[in-house]
């Protein structure tokens, strides 16, 4: 671990940066797959004292506030390397609400080896009829003696076929209303009824999964919070979810990676425009421009700690630009292309992938709703009453 006295922040940023230099190297010496090159990286900035610079030190942390928070993020932002978004769900979502909500138990067992890389999370929310109205879950979880046991299927999970644990919401009480009776799980991933079955999008990449649990079972004190209150602890994970979206570093430019849920660089969209010859269109130099500004209000919101939905929903706002922008430089091979062209490939799929990135974290009409209701305070979608009883609820 890093020293346990408080720095100056000039001091912690020399700190953060003589980490980073050191970064390329160790990923060169790490000859094992994405998953051990990510597991390498985040051990040594555990070992560093930097995975959790706000966490308590007793659960590995540094304990220092969003003055150093921000440093760090400042600093790493543009020097992270793409297999830190292996941790995106644990380290962004989970860790968090488990801080905030987790037994001193479950912290204590769950925060350092989560912080550290020994475990990769996933998150298990959404269901074949449970997509924006979540609340509308039917995974159950019953309790058997020591534990629980949970039978259900969860959709669009991304990463469980890496994971170790995952987060799950599911029903402990269906004669409670719908946004009662829900109880938030930690799963172990690796057992026999847990199955995962990839979901391949029309890139031709599989980022999501299904998962199918069959009486899975979880330790009868690996619940978030308490039992049936799950809600509130469901969405504090959704806006730690959107923060993460909102504030998420930008891929460099140089870089060709088809995963995750990024932007394409201004830089990349440049480079497309000279490969194309068409920079100074006067049609796609305003289209240049607002992208632009578009890139450069990502981090301005980022630093307003604005409602997170606004963040994530410009991020989407953001993506659709630029993927049409490329999309309209790409002229032919946008659409059909070679395929040992690594460039347009990658744009391609960018193209193609952009429209996921209004759906993941919550859809951009959810994301609307939540600013008007919760910001603007706009009057509720009208629904029915909330104190029907979930099995009493008309469902798909």
């Amino acid at each position: 671990m890093g020293a346990t006295t408080t720095p100056t922040p000039d001091e912690f940023e020399t700190e953060v940066r003589t980490f980073f230099d050191g970064v390329p190297a160790l990923l060169d010496r790490c000859d094992g797959s994405r998953t051990d090159r990510a597991r390498a990286y985040r051990a040594a900035l555990f070992d560093a004292g930097l995975a959790g610079i706000g966490y308590p030190l007793k659960y590995g942390g540094r304990g220092l506030g969003e003055e150093y928070q921000a440093v760090f993020r400042q600093v790493a932002t543009p020097l992270q390397p793409p297999e830190e978004s292996t941790f995106g769900i644990g380290v962004g979502m989970a860790l968090p609400t488990i801080l905030e909500y987790g037994s001193d138990e479950l912290k204590a067992r769950l925060l350092p080896s989560g912080l550290r890389g020994e475990e990769i999370w996933c998150q298990l929310y959404s269901e074949p009829g449970a997509g924006s109205d979540l609340a509308g879950l039917t995974c159950k979880a019953e309790r058997d003696g020591d534990e629980w046991i949970i039978t259900g299927q969860k959709l669009w999970t991304s990463g469980a076929q890496h994971a170790d644990l995952g987060i799950l919401i599911a029903r402990t009480d269906p004669d409670a209303p719908k946004h009662a009776g829900i109880t938030m799980f930690v799963l172990p991933m690796n057992q026999p009824s847990v199955e995962v079955r990839p979901l391949v999008q029309m890139t031709g990449v599989a980022e999501f999964n299904e998962v199918f649990m069959d009486e899975a079972r979880c330790p009868a004190d690996w619940i978030v919070g308490e039992v049936n209150h799950g809600w509130r602890l469901a969405t504090a994970l959704l806006a730690h979810e959107r923060t993460s979206l909102g504030k998420g570093q930008m891929t460099k430019h140089t870089e060709r990676s088809k995963a995750g849920r990024f932007p394409i660089p201004f830089e990349g969209l440049l480079d497309r425009a000279d490969w194309a010859g068409r920079r100074d269109h006067p049609v796609i130099r305003q289209q240049l421009a607002q992208a632009y500004i578009g890139e450069k209000i990502i981090p301005w919101l980022a630093a307003r700690q604005q409602h997170p939905s606004l963040g994530k929903l410009w991020r989407t706002i953001q993506g659709r630009l630029a993927a049409d922008t490329a999309h309209e430089l790409g002229g032919g091979v946008a659409i059909a292309w070679e395929e040992d062209d690594t460039e347009a490939d990658y744009f391609a799929y960018h193209v193609l992938n952009c429209r996921g990135m209004s759906l993941g974290g919550g859809t951009d009409e959810v994301q609307k709703n939540t600013l008007g209701e919760r910001v603007l305070g706009l009057p509720r979608e009208p629904g029915p009453d909330k104190n029907t009883p979930f099995r009493d609820l008309l469902r798909n």
